[in-house]
């Protein structure tokens, strides 16, 4: 079954499948739930297409709030009846004087990244334009958290908050209709940015350049289906659809844009 599975997906993603289907067998053996860490939505599209394919293995996702973009999942047996509970996120504010100035997404990612832990135990960072929100594995948050007090020039605390406190964090995503001549990624990046292909492989090449947090030097990576791309320094853009090819055979995608 794999060959026929990998055939659709990219070859880096081929060790993430095998780990998705390690995880049913290890559920359809022990006919018990297994709770997977923060997914990207490549990831937990992925584990989706590949859930289709078994028999008698449910799956449940959640992130910690509604529309969170990393997500935990739980692969459950039939019988089984996930709680919010069982996902293991814990949810903290980050407490910082707010009247001396203000915190960043990548300051914060940037701060948890540097205790050693990996990026999949870290969900969503978000802000309502003042407050700070960070979502983590429960495993390691005490771990996390008790190592960091400051950020930047900040002096921080995070405080342990309940789901009903989760702050409407505020959406700077804008959503485009985009015609491009192909997928690879210096191509998307210099039709989103209006920059020069030129300059956009350069961008690539420099090392400021992730897919779905993974640094990528290729120039001819060809992105996909709910791929997110940072670029620093530019913003980040997200592969929604493809909406079919023009006369001219190029490609109509609907993509999501964060701009710096």
């Amino acid at each position: 079954m794999l060959a026929n599975v990998y055939q659709h997906f990219r070859k880096d993603e081929h060790p993430f499948i095998d780990m998705v289907t390690s995880w049913f067998e290890q559920v359809d053996n022990q006919y018990a739930p297994f709770v997977t860490e923060f997914l990207n939505p490549r990831e937990a599209f992925i584990l989706e297409t590949l859930i289709g394919k078994t028999n008698d293995i449910k799956y449940s996702m959640y992130g910690g709030f509604e529309n969170s973009e990393r997500k935990c999942a739980i692969i459950y047996p039939s019988y089984y009846e996930p709680k919010q509970e069982d996902f293991g996120i814990t949810i903290y504010e980050i407490n910082y004087p707010v009247k001396f100035g203000s915190l960043s997404h990548g300051k914060i990612l940037g701060t948890l990244m540097s205790t050693g832990i990996k990026r999949e135990f870290i969900g969503d960072i978000i802000t309502d334009g003042t407050r700070w929100q960070v979502f983590i594995k429960e495993s390691v948050a005490n771990y996390i958290t008790n190592q960091i007090d400051k950020i930047g020039a900040f002096g921080v605390r995070f405080e342990q908050i309940s789901y009903t406190d989760v702050i409407s964090p505020t959406d700077d995503w804008i959503e485009e209709e985009l015609t491009v001549s192909s997928l690879r990624i210096d191509n998307i990046i210099s039709s989103v940015y209006n920059i020069s292909r030129q300059r956009a492989k350069q961008v690539v090449e420099s090392k400021r350049v992730k897919v779905n947090w993974v640094e990528t030097e290729r120039v001819d990576y060809v992105v996909d289906y709910l791929d997110i791309i940072s670029v620093r320094k530019l913003g980040r853009i997200q592969i929604m659809e493809q909406q079919g090819k023009t006369k001219k055979d190029k490609i109509r995608l609907s993509i999501r844009v964060l701009r710096k």
